[in-house]
């Protein structure tokens, strides 16, 4: 099992390099790694495990991030409905996106960044990812708002790019034009 002392922090090589693309169909090891970055975000949204293992809540979480230089993301959120996303995938790829863009107005966090950066991530408002999933099944996602910057900031990290890189450095709040806010 996963937990937050598995998780290598900013600074760390890993983070900035690009990842490599998993072998398909999968080994058995990749499928168990895939499958452990899943539990981990499944269970730091549970408030028993969170207080018994000190997990920091997560709703993403890619292979990088455990210093597994290898194409694999898992996310775990519920969207602006309601409704619950869970996906553990191979190989994930954006490929179309949208020219709007969103962004959180509370700004984007990371498991791998332990202090607050503030400032809007500008990120594209809809994307469609193709990916494979545990069962070996290629899917294509047709996604938008809070999924679509989850899946993108996952994505970000398998080409070795911090959610900070996108910040605007001189103006951190400057807003974005023709972008929406999403609420989180």
């Amino acid at each position: 099992m996963i937990t937050m002392e598995n998780i290598i922090r900013d600074g760390h090589p890993t983070l900035r390099k690009v990842a490599e693309v998993v072998s398909l169909p999968p080994s058995e090891e990749d499928k168990k790694i895939l499958s452990s970055l899943l539990e981990y975000v499944i269970n730091s949204q549970n408030p028993e495990m969170i207080e018994k293992y000190k997990l920091r809540t997560g709703i993403g979480l890619a292979a990088p991030q455990i210093n597994v230089s290898k194409r694999m993301i898992a996310v775990h959120v519920n969207d602006e409905k309601g409704n619950l996303h869970s996906y553990a995938l191979f190989n994930p790829k954006i490929v179309s996106h949208s020219i709007e863009q969103a962004y959180l107005t509370a700004g984007e966090g990371c498991l791998s960044v332990d202090e607050t950066v503030p400032g809007y991530v500008p990120r594209y408002a809809r994307i469609t990812v193709k990916g494979v999933t545990l069962t070996g099944e290629e899917v294509k996602l047709r996604l938008k708002g809070m999924l679509a910057i989850v899946f993108q900031h996952e994505i970000d990290h398998l080409n070795g790019i911090m959610f900070y890189d996108h910040i605007n450095q001189d103006d951190p709040f400057k807003p974005i034009e023709n972008a929406t806010a999403i609420q989180r």
